[in-house]
């Protein structure tokens, strides 16, 4: 059972979440350099976690309340999270002669970047839950 310390290590978490299926998503892409007729895919969820950090920070903040002046009123709809990541064809390169348009270079590239930022998001993690350890270490002392 994971234990959240803060806000901020749930959508970190969330972020890894994505970051490992995008791992996956381009290493399939590079093990289908050979396929005929294959077009790389790749997973985009900036939008999603932005949506996803404004439920967790609370940023509905400025978000006025519906008066209820009447028990007969009805209550308003919560709006519901219809976002997900998106998925779609990166198609930014030439086909070869067999119609594959996988391109190394580029997948090699994208999965070093994915990689900086998984590794980030754990460092991140490490040093959030470190706060709130050190905390806990120096109140057992302070008595």
């Amino acid at each position: 059972m994971a234990i959240s310390v803060s806000r901020t290590s749930v959508l970190a978490k969330e972020a890894l979440n994505y970051h490992a299926a995008r791992e996956k998503m381009i290493a399939s892409n590079i093990a289908n350099a050979d396929t005929p007729y294959y077009r790389p895919r790749d997973i985009r969820f900036g939008e999603y976690l932005a949506q996803k950090k404004a439920e967790i920070m609370d940023d509905n903040k400025g978000q006025l309340e519906m008066a209820k002046t009447s028990q007969n009123h009805l209550e308003p709809e919560k709006p519901t999270n219809t976002s997900k990541p998106i998925t779609f064809f990166r198609d930014g390169h030439m086909a070869r002669n067999d119609g594959n348009s996988v391109d190394l270079d580029v997948e090699t590239t994208e999965m070093s970047k994915n990689s900086i930022m998984f590794s980030a998001l754990i460092n991140a993690i490490k040093k959030d839950s470190a706060i709130f350890k050190s905390v806990i270490d120096a109140s057992s002392k302070a008595s």
